[in-house]
């Protein structure tokens, strides 16, 4: 049985056609990579899987059906007037408690009270693990999660998502344009590209 089974026959954006004919399965705790060129409709892919983007011809399926999908942006998305543990807890819908666990496991322990200004980049990006992972999704999508980090803090990344996807086996879907970033992350992953 597929976790996620999509079958896109066009996605269009006025007259440019993006996507066409693309059917992708996955199944329940496997790790796929998508990769291609920069805009080639690897994000738009993504959008569509989260429901985000409804504007297409084709179908989507998750099993459960109305499973719930994590979704780490290409930037963190973090309200910036919130702290990091509200910022969790207000998307997960988790107390507060839960929420400082959740930044214990990404190694951001003691870091809840902050505002994402007072973040780096590569530590907003954990934040933004840490809130996907936080609803237990059935999938996570993840849109080049290593992109504008420097070459320790994208494999410090790589080291916990390894870490996180072992210990939840959870479906994920992982979009990059460099096949590189993916070495370290330590479990199978099925590349695909577009």
């Amino acid at each position: 049985m597929s976790a996620l089974d999509v079958h896109i026959r066009a996605k269009r954006f006025g007259d440019a056609t993006v996507l066409r004919d693309v059917r992708l399965r996955i199944a329940d705790g496997e790790v796929v990579a998508i990769t291609g060129r920069s805009g080639i409709g690897k994000t738009t892919l993504l959008n569509i899987i989260a429901s985000l983007d409804r504007s297409f011809d084709g179908a989507v399926a998750c099993d459960p059906p109305g499973g719930g999908i994590g979704y780490v942006f290409q930037e963190p998305r973090l309200l910036p007037w919130r702290t990091v543990v509200e910022n969790l807890c207000l998307t997960a819908a988790i107390t507060t408690s839960e929420a400082e666990r959740w930044l214990d496991a990404v190694g951001l322990s003691g870091q809840g009270g902050k505002v994402p200004g007072q973040l780096s980049l590569g530590m907003q990006r954990r934040v933004a693990v840490a809130r996907a992972l936080a609803i237990r999704p059935a999938i996570l999508l993840l849109d080049e999660p290593f992109a504008s980090l420097d070459q320790e803090t994208a494999s410090e990344l790589r080291v916990l998502l390894a870490r996180l996807l072992a210990e939840h086996r959870t479906t994920t879907l992982i979009v990059t344009h460099d096949v590189t970033e993916l070495s370290g992350l330590g479990v199978d992953i099925r590349q695909v590209s577009l």
